[in-house]
């Protein structure tokens, strides 16, 4: 299976005040986050992380990728300091400063992208966490930052189908609106 996460932010202090996250501290939020992590991605699985997924020196962020299961891919995101290559030395798979295209059809990005509403292509994107201006879903989109699932991995057949069904219910209404 695949998984998608963006903005873990583990051992991040002020994230959990920043975005307002239902942690006392950072150990508690690490926990939580390694526990939903592990208990979703089996070591089988793959895991796209869309950016932002720790805090601390090099030995810090290894250990962290240690403790999750998967096998672990990242596309660097603006508080990711490491390069790609000392993210592959820390565990992940690939490192990508870029977005990429998975599935052929589906843009992973650290931030969200512009996508033509007449195009093949969809984006799959954190970095805007719980802010309003942002929607979940989209019939071109869908925001993975934690605070919008869970504080865990989400399956990316479900990321799928969820703006498959979006496009569904646009295109009915522009034919609702056109009739």
């Amino acid at each position: 299976m695949k998984f998608v996460i963006a903005d873990t932010h583990f051992s991040h202090n002020n994230i959990i005040k920043y975005c307002n996250r239902p942690f006392a501290d950072v150990h508690e939020m690490n926990n939580k986050l390694v526990e939903n992590w592990n208990n979703t991605v089996t070591d089988a699985d793959e895991i796209y992380v869309l950016g932002d997924f720790a805090f601390g020196n090099f030995t810090q962020v290894s250990n962290t990728v240690l403790m999750l299961n998967g096998k672990k891919y990242l596309i660097i995101g603006n508080h990711d300091r490491f390069s790609a290559s000392e993210y592959v030395d820390a565990g992940f798979c690939w490192a990508s400063p870029l977005p990429v295209i998975l599935d052929e059809f589906y843009v992973l990005s650290h931030q969200p992208q512009y996508i033509q509403k007449n195009g093949v292509y969809m984006n799959i994107f954190g970095h805007v966490h719980d802010n309003p201006m942002y929607n979940t879903i989209s019939s071109r989109s869908y925001c993975v930052s934690v605070e919008r699932i869970n504080y865990q991995p989400i399956d990316f057949a479900e990321v799928k189908t969820a703006i498959s069904t979006m496009n569904e219910i646009t295109k009915d209404i522009e034919n609702n609106e056109q009739a």
